[in-house]
């Protein structure tokens, strides 16, 4: 298959995995969409159902009361006041749970602000009329329900609540339909977005199919190629390790020569130290004699530094300071170069797999840095450690540095704490250093493993060779290698090893 062709049904993959991708999101969305019209439909149906329940209730307890006026009057029994009473006070909240269900409708609103006046007289009138027969006087409580006020009230009332429930059935019809209507619409475009969804998966089988069909083609022609494949890795694995070794011995060869220039220059330099005094001296002799300055002292020596004045001595200074540059440059250059060599040499060695004490390890390396850690005012601590298999002289190496890095590295004035700790993990022992030192700025993390670059105040000696040469030890294990660090935080490096490593898993870096 062309590459162009390739491209053609990567294509029409992505715009059919778009198609569903949009069918199923306008069928999700519209569906979510119907659920909560339908949700409110629904909700809107109960609640005109609770209304006109409501309406009900507060009629029943109006008719209640009005049952308990009557045999009151009839009777004067107490239990018909106490039910008459008992009627009083559920109305109060019937008809204001009422008013709240109706809020949202004027024309309810309007009906419910009409009613509630002529609910208040019907109850006074319902009261007076007790009140009247509890004091003897039957007569005008007679003379009251006689007159039929409370029965056009009554009537009244009896109308408006027709009314409400009138307006209730309209909603309750109106919301019924709504409710139906989103339910088909519901229907509708579930179907129509499953016909969809079919479709497209039809689709999508014949594809898959056809792509199936493609691949194993594909592993037909990748087997084939295959066939090879190991022989051709060794063969590049070879010669990736002869270039290694190649870099490795033209490094050492540099190093080595870039010593004779070295050493001239180191030379030449004393030499040069030397010939300024002398220099200086005449300077000084021409001087006097020029002056008529009395001559130099008898028992003055060649060697004693000339006395010198004005421009020759600021020449003398900056002659001596040039001279400083040079050997400071000199001494540093020399230090890289004899890093540059152990890198070398540490790289050519096989690597040697033994049994380790960890402990017994890290305790001998502890011993030798013990006069270091007291002029420190540092206390190491050594918790449990993991065994493993490894290379001994690489192990001493890793954990030497990281320690003399901690001593090295603690505040000034703060007695130091030093601890090395571990623990084993999925085949692996993790180990790690902490102190409670000045710490890395996060920023510098991943600097202070570049070969020859430090980071922070460079009051140390050292030419940031350690801890990269940590990593590449570490990385040649199997290992792996990470710091936490804040500054002012102190800081902790995480050493990663594999328990049991082998010398065919040696891996130069």
């Amino acid at each position: 298959m062309t590459a162009d062709a390739q491209r053609k049904r990567a294509v029409g993959h992505i715009l059919l995995l778009a198609a569903g991708l949009l069918v199923l999101t306008v069928i999700s969305a519209g569906s979510v969409h119907l659920v909560n019209m339908a949700r409110e439909d629904a909700r809107r149906v109960l609640h005109t159902l609770e209304v006109e329940n409501q309406i009900s209730l507060v009629q029943l307890q109006l008719r209640r009361a009005e049952s308990a006026q009557r045999g009151y009057l009839a009777t004067l029994r107490p239990d018909f006041q106490a039910d008459f009473e008992q009627a009083m006070t559920a109305l109060a909240p019937a008809l204001t749970r009422l008013s709240q269900l109706i809020s949202d409708n004027p024309v309810q609103r309007r009906l419910i602000n009409e009613m509630m006046p002529l609910y208040d007289q019907r109850v006074e009138e319902f009261r007076t009329t007790m009140e009247l027969a509890r004091s003897q006087r039957m007569s005008d409580a007679a003379k009251i329900v006689r007159e039929g006020i409370g029965r056009d009230t009554m009537k009244h009332i009896e109308d408006l609540a027709v009314r409400m429930r009138t307006e209730e059935d309209r909603l309750f019809v109106e919301r019924t339909t709504n409710a139906d209507h989103s339910q088909t619409l519901a229907a509708s475009i579930t179907g129509i977005g499953s016909g969809l969804v079919v479709v497209l998966a039809g689709i999508a089988i014949f594809l898959v199919r056809r792509s199936s069909h493609a691949r194993d083609q594909a592993d037909a022609r990748l087997r084939d190629s295959h066939l090879n494949l190991e022989a051709t890795i060794d063969e590049r694995t070879a010669d990736l390790r002869e270039a290694n070794d190649e870099i490795q011995r033209f490094a050492y060869i540099v190093s080595h020569d870039l010593r004779s220039p070295l050493v001239n220059i180191m030379g030449f330099t004393s030499e040069l130290e030397e010939l300024r005094g002398d220099i200086f001296r005449r300077i000084a002799a021409l001087s006097r004699a020029q002056s008529e300055a009395p001559p130099a002292p008898e028992n003055a020596t060649d060697t004693a530094e000339p006395v010198l004045e004005g421009s020759d001595k600021q020449l003398s200074e900056d002659f001596s300071e040039a001279l400083g540059f040079i050997k400071s440059s000199i001494s540093k250059m020399d230090r890289l170069i004899s890093a540059i060599l152990n890198l070398t040499r540490e790289g050519r060695r096989e690597f040697e797999p033994v049994w380790i004490d960890t402990r017994e390890l890290i305790e001998a390396i502890v011993t030798t840095v013990a006069h270091q850690a007291a002029e420190a005012q540092a206390e190491i601590r050594i918790d449990a450690l993991p065994n493993i298999v490894s290379d001994r002289l690489a192990l001493e190496q890793i954990f030497s540095n990281l320690i003399d890095n901690a001593l090295k590295y603690l505040k000034t004035g703060v007695p130091g704490e030093i601890s090395v700790r571990g623990r084993t993990k999925l085949g692996f022992a993790i180990f790690e250093i902490s102190d409670n030192g000045r710490g890395i700025d996060p920023k510098d993390h991943q600097r202070i493993f570049d070969l020859f670059r430090r980071a922070g105040t460079q009051d140390k000696p050292g030419q940031g060779i350690g801890l990269a040469h940590v990593r590449a030890l570490v990385r040649r294990l199997g290992g792996t290698m990470s710091v936490a660090s804040e500054l002012n935080q102190g800081s902790t490096f995480t050493i990663t090893l594999p328990i049991n490593w082998s010398a065919n898993r040696n891996t130069r870096p």
